[in-house]
């Protein structure tokens, strides 16, 4: 039987999140979404990950929520409701871990997808990739951060017309819009990875992590909240073997 997430990390502390549906285009259903909760809860306990790769095996990257399935349920709001909150809690997780998030995209990224994406730090798109929010194409409304994440990642004009006008970009466009780091050819899009996974394994740690998650936890909350956690973290990080050498190293210049 197939594993529906592959969970892999290195000695570098390399840590790859790999959808396995490649059939269904790793389309989201119950069994993929929990999967994909499951290793990110496992990426939890992860001590010695540096850096984490998001990735879809097969032609496309996330090709959304499996709308198959939704047909095929005997209730459909239910179905969502609990296919959505699987999918939402591993977000949440994700999105306040002190650990950045790397995705290699391939193919289409759309509805669900484009949320992994959003969800990332880096995003290595191949040259013939393809970006869609999609929701309107079944009728339905944004779910996984979707909805919220690319107006702020994008803008809010350019947002409304994925959302609401089914725009789909391609690499080109998404990377003029600031949806994604990298376009390569379709090929390169795994020495990229493995370009930028070296490049983060070697930064100082826990600074680099924890400065992804005051970026990300920005949004949320006031200023002054803010600047505490700031104040908090620079002070706890100072202590870590990795500042106290390079602080030496600076002041002995």
């Amino acid at each position: 039987m197939m594993i529906p997430v592959e969970y892999f990390i290195d000695p570098r502390g390399v840590v790859r999140i790999h959808l396995n549906r490649p059939a269904a285009s790793n389309a989201l259903d119950p069994e993929l979404a929990s999967a994909l909760e499951a290793a990110i809860e496992r990426l939890v306990a992860e001590t010695k990950a540096r850096v984490v790769v998001l990735s879809g095996g097969g032609k496309n990257f996330c090709a959304g929520g499996d709308v198959r399935r939704m047909a095929e349920s005997d209730n459909t709001p239910e179905f969502l409701s609990d296919l959505a909150g699987i999918v939402h809690r591993a977000l949440i997780t994700l999105d306040t871990l002190p650990i950045p998030v790397v995705a290699a995209v391939q193919g289409s990224a759309a509805g669900a997808g484009l949320g992994l994406v959003l969800a990332s730090d880096f995003v290595v798109a191949g040259k013939s990739s393809k970006f869609v929010a999609a929701y309107s194409a079944v009728g339905l409304s944004p779910d996984c951060g979707v909805s919220t994440l690319l107006p702020r990642v994008v803008g809010f004009r350019r947002a409304t017309q994925m959302l609401l006008a089914a725009k789909v970009l391609d690499a080109d466009e998404a990377l003029e819009w600031g949806l994604i780091t990298d376009v390569v050819g379709d090929d390169a899009v795994g020495s990229r990875v493995d370009e930028l996974v070296e490049i983060l394994a070697r930064a100082p740690f826990p600074a680099v992590g924890q400065t992804r998650r005051l970026a990300r936890a920005s949004f949320a909350r006031t200023f002054d909240e803010h600047l505490a956690d700031e104040a908090a973290t620079i002070a706890a990080v100072s202590s870590s073997p990795d500042a106290v050498i390079r602080i030496g190293q600076f002041a002995a210049r």
